[in-house]
């Protein structure tokens, strides 16, 4: 099982901040996949700005979505915008 999504914050390059629910963040580069079938429609920036978590991945506004573990897999790590408190 993969970690969940909980938070997605849109960047420059077609490139998403992602923090997942194991206190891991990373960032996934989605450039390199706009020009194969549904993801060319994500191609304009207004729409790939409106990228949010939808059932723990990611989602955009016109329901373009990823597989949690290709979201995982693809991604890499980064330093967490957010501060993590565990309890």
């Amino acid at each position: 099982m993969y970690p969940s999504v909980i938070k997605i914050v849109p960047k420059d390059n077609y490139q998403v901040y992602v923090e997942f629910d194991n206190n891991e963040c990373r960032i996934l580069n989605m450039e390199p996949y706009l020009n194969f079938g549904v993801f060319s429609k994500i191609k304009d920036l207004n729409l790939f700005s409106q990228v949010r978590v939808s059932f723990d991945t990611v989602e955009w506004g016109n329901g373009i979505d990823l597989a949690p573990q290709f979201v995982y897999e693809k991604c890499i790590k980064e330093k967490c915008l957010t501060n993590w408190v565990r309890l």
